[in-house]
């Protein structure tokens, strides 16, 4: 994970919007590349590092990595280790990661349906 500088104006606001409300929060989390995608794909049985490097097939090993870090700090997925060689790994969505997949599933269907085509192509041009 990167280092912020602690006394940067962009910090400072982030705090106090965290501050106002831990909505900020969530949408600062899941605005991270990649990440609501790393959430669905284990949610859709992907559960190993490998699998989901195939799902996701752009994803770097180092942002895949992170995104996994952050989503077992924010208790959405669980991280099960196995003691074998070579050493295997597994994730898990978690209740309160099934919760929030359901939401964003519903965000998806109120984008699709509320926010045309050509408005998303025209924001992306600004």
């Amino acid at each position: 994970m990167t280092t912020r500088k602690l006394n940067s104006t962009n910090y400072s606001n982030q705090v106090f919007l965290e501050d106002r409300c831990t909505l900020n929060e969530l949408v600062n989390l899941l605005s991270k590349r990649w990440m609501t995608e790393v959430l669905f794909s284990i949610e859709e049985g992907n559960n190993r590092f490998t699998t989901l490097k195939e799902e996701l097939k752009h994803i770097s090993d180092n942002i895949l990595a992170d995104r996994l870090r952050l989503l077992e700090t924010y208790k959405l997925i669980s991280k099960e280790s196995f003691n074998e060689i070579p050493p295997r790994v597994e994730y898990t969505i978690t209740d309160t990661g099934e919760e929030l997949s359901r939401l964003l599933d519903q965000l998806c269907t109120f984008s699709e349906n509320s926010i045309p085509v050509h408005q998303k192509m025209e924001a992306k041009v600004r």
